[in-house]
């Protein structure tokens, strides 16, 4: 860095520089070193030649499992799809006898805001797990005296329903993140 630079803009520049050299070199340092701790504690190796994973074996018996927070919990639960109205009646009769609402998603195929919302509300689904079931209705696939019922104009729709009654609704048309704070909400009001 040169002391008789013509302005203080340039001094700005290259100090900024000779910063992000130090600070990559740091971060690149760090990785290689933790990134070979990590695999071989996974008893993962390379070759040097070809650049191919080889087990190593005297780390075969290292368990992965104190790595993660809680193995046991899955992080997401599949939502059971309803394919007829006689099957909706079924789990509308289990819930009632269970006092346990519901959670249904009336989506399509065809819906890129479906089909992005749905892993969200499978997490969802997760979090609520002993509390609530969640179930998912395809709209393509179904007869139309299903969609009818539940009383579907726009996807996706997440109802809950409770007593065999659908009591409340978010129409999902905005930010994924918005749309499952409104479920939260919905959640949380009913459980």
């Amino acid at each position: 860095m040169s002391v008789l630079a013509p302005n203080s803009q340039v001094l700005c520049r290259e100090f900024y520089h000779q910063i992000q050299i130090q600070r990559d070199q740091t971060q690149q340092s760090w990785f290689s070193g933790n990134c070979s701790v990590l695999l071989k504690s996974y008893g993962l190796g390379f070759d040097r030649k070809g650049g191919e994973r080889k087990k190593m074996a005297q780390r075969r018996d290292l368990k992965a499992s104190a790595f993660w927070q809680d193995s046991s919990r899955p992080t997401t639960i599949e939502m059971e799809p309803i394919l007829d109205s006689d099957q909706l009646d079924q789990i509308l009769l289990k819930s009632k006898d269970l006092s346990q609402p519901i959670i249904i998603d009336w989506m399509a195929s065809w819906c890129r805001k479906c089909i992005y919302l749905k892993p969200k509300l499978e997490k969802l689904a997760a979090e609520f797990d002993p509390k609530m079931k969640f179930y998912c209705v395809d709209v393509n696939k179904v007869p139309q005296a299903l969609v009818k019922r539940g009383n579907i104009s726009k996807m996706p729709t997440i109802q809950l329903w409770k007593d065999g009654e659908m009591k409340e609704e978010v129409i999902g048309g905005h930010k994924a993140w918005l749309v499952l704070d409104e479920v939260r909400e919905m959640i949380h009001k009913f459980v």
